[in-house]
């Protein structure tokens, strides 16, 4: 289909069009989040914490594909914001477990449109969301099991 000069070509590559997109998408939740003092990071923790609560830092880095070492940084600043808290776990003091907040629960219901006003600003149809959604979990699952 492309000739070998063509294939390394910036914009045939597949991955570019994946980060580029992925910026544009960044800088819309920015502006979202903003009104909040929230990082897009910041909004995925709280996001895996309102479907379950009480997680140790550990599984939500397997949710969010990320390392304590990332993740401690944006739970202290949860944290400071009074959404989340931190504990050790009784049962085993070197897990860190993860609750939310009376505040931190209710901030839940104050940022219930973002997604609709992710879908408004894309310009997709939810069902178009939806098929490019399962194809890029679809994706990932590919790459990640090799």
């Amino acid at each position: 289909m492309f000739e070998q000069d063509e294939l390394l070509k910036l914009d045939n590559q597949f991955c570019f069009a994946v980060y580029s997109m992925n910026l544009s998408l960044n800088q819309t939740y920015r502006k979202l989040l903003s009104p909040w003092g929230l990082t897009y990071p910041q909004y995925l923790v709280l996001l895996v914490l309102w479907e379950e609560d009480h997680l140790t830092v550990s599984n939500i880095g397997k949710r969010l594909f990320l390392e304590s070492s990332t993740l401690t940084p944006l739970l202290k600043r949860l944290e400071a914001l009074k959404w989340v808290v931190r504990h050790r776990s009784k049962q085993d003091e070197r897990q860190v477990l993860v609750s939310l907040t009376d505040e931190g629960m209710q901030l839940k219901a104050k940022m219930k449109d973002i997604p609709n006003q992710i879908q408004c600003a894309s310009g997709c149809e939810l069902q178009t969301m939806i098929e490019i959604k399962q194809q890029l979990n679809e994706l990932r699952d590919r790459l990640n099991h090799k």
